[in-house]
């Protein structure tokens, strides 16, 4: 099992390369939903 992280709208986008060259994987909330989406939302 690998962890995978959603990077919240609030951060840049700019953090996903910096995860990913950690050897994460990463993506930015504003390339896989709604950047209105609400926090509740998302976790649920």
């Amino acid at each position: 099992m690998s962890l995978k992280l959603l990077i919240d709208m609030n951060l840049s986008p700019q953090w996903v390369s910096v995860f990913e060259r950690s050897g994460w994987e990463a993506k930015h909330w504003s390339k896989v939903g709604d950047p209105h989406t609400t926090d509740r939302a998302i976790m649920d």
